[in-house]
This record gives C-alpha cells, sequence and structure tokens, in this order.
C-alpha cells in the first residue's frame, strides 16, 4: 500500500478509479484496508450504480491517505 503524499497522486488516484468497473470496485471496497471500519454490506454495494461506487471508494482512499494496489489484471482494466 503506497501512502498519498502529492497532489499529483490525487490526480493518479481520481484517474484509476474513474477507470474501475463495478466488480473491480466492489473487490476493492471489501478488500481496502482503509485506516477507519467500512461497515456497506454488499447487498447495500451491489444496489448502487458505479458512479456512486467510484465516488464511494475514491473518498475511502482520500481520507485514508493511500492509494490502491491492483493486481496486473486490475491494473490494465482500469487504465
Amino acid at each position: 500500500m503506497n501512502t498519498m503524499s502529492q497532489s499529483d497522486q490525487v490526480e493518479q488516484l481520481i484517474k484509476l478509479v474513474s477507470g474501475m468497473d463495478k466488480p473491480t470496485l466492489l473487490r476493492q471496497l471489501q478488500l481496502f484496508p482503509a485506516s477507519f471500519p467500512l461497515d456497506f454490506t454488499p447487498e447495500f454495494l451491489d444496489r448502487q450504480p458505479v458512479d456512486r461506487l467510484r465516488h464511494l471508494f475514491l473518498a475511502v482512499c482520500l481520507q485514508s491517505k493511500r492509494l490502491p494496489e491492483l493486481p496486473a489484471d486490475e491494473s490494465v482494466a482500469a487504465a
């Protein structure tokens, strides 16, 4: 997990999250080591549109001051 410390990393994060599809976002929200508890139920997340999931995940990353680590197959899909 990389710590965010520069504005260019924030821009990189926004670009990364904007390219994520719903399955990737759901996985990230379930596995991301946030600095606070995430209590979203799977049912709640499944009902959310992809733009709302992107917003939630971006907020979690920014609040945690961390960039997500993506497996190689997800980083290609998100680029």
